[in-house]
């Protein structure tokens, strides 16, 4: 199961139908439960100790806690695939957590498993709730193997070969057999 914490209400219909669309892509793959909670004025530390006890309010204990900060790790779509397939090996769920126009408390964020940011650079929270639904979606595509994101097309075998780690670990292994195996057929 996918569930999404954020702060605010999508008001502009183009936004919420483009949720609607990957909601309903997505539902092929996994549950997914979108919590849209109020938003608030005043001083920063006001709203963020608000904000952060709406979140924590929502937040499961066994579930996998992602959140979306400036100062996360970036990754790629594929690196973003295998992160939620290794993450879904042993939690049967994964929160992602996106704060308001302030960022998230401290708070949340000693209770987030992996800080991920999308860029160093600042988006729409309405906005970036689509792109990240777009990007769970390619990752469920690129994890079934299916056609969508166009590198995976191109380079599956480099992909789940090249991008192992049992490959890397064992490169020695693997290169002496690859020697063994052109000489072999060199041969022949």
């Amino acid at each position: 199961m996918i569930r999404i914490i954020c702060i605010g209400k999508i008001k502009e219909k183009y936004i919420k139908d483009a949720l609607l669309e990957y909601q309903k892509r997505l539902s092929k793959y996994t549950k997914l439960e979108l919590i849209e909670l109020a938003d608030y004025d005043g001083d920063i530390p006001t709203v963020l100790k608000k904000e952060s006890e709406q979140i924590l309010k929502y937040i499961n204990d066994k579930s996998y806690i992602i959140t979306l900060e400036i100062e996360g790790e970036q990754l790629d779509s594929v690196e973003f695939s295998k992160k939620i397939d290794n993450i879904l090996i042993n939690n049967s769920d994964i929160t992602f957590i996106i704060g308001g126009s302030y960022g998230l408390s401290n708070d949340v964020k000693n209770r987030s498993n992996y800080k991920l940011s999308f860029s160093k650079m600042t988006f729409p929270h309405q906005l970036f709730r689509v792109m990240l639904l777009e990007q769970i979606y390619r990752s469920y595509r690129i994890i079934n193997n299916e056609s969508y994101h166009k590198w995976i097309k191109r380079n599956i075998i480099t992909h789940y070969i090249l991008g192992s780690d049992l490959f890397w670990k064992n490169f020695s292994l693997v290169y002496v057999l690859l020697l063994w195996l052109y000489s072999y057929l060199k041969i022949k």
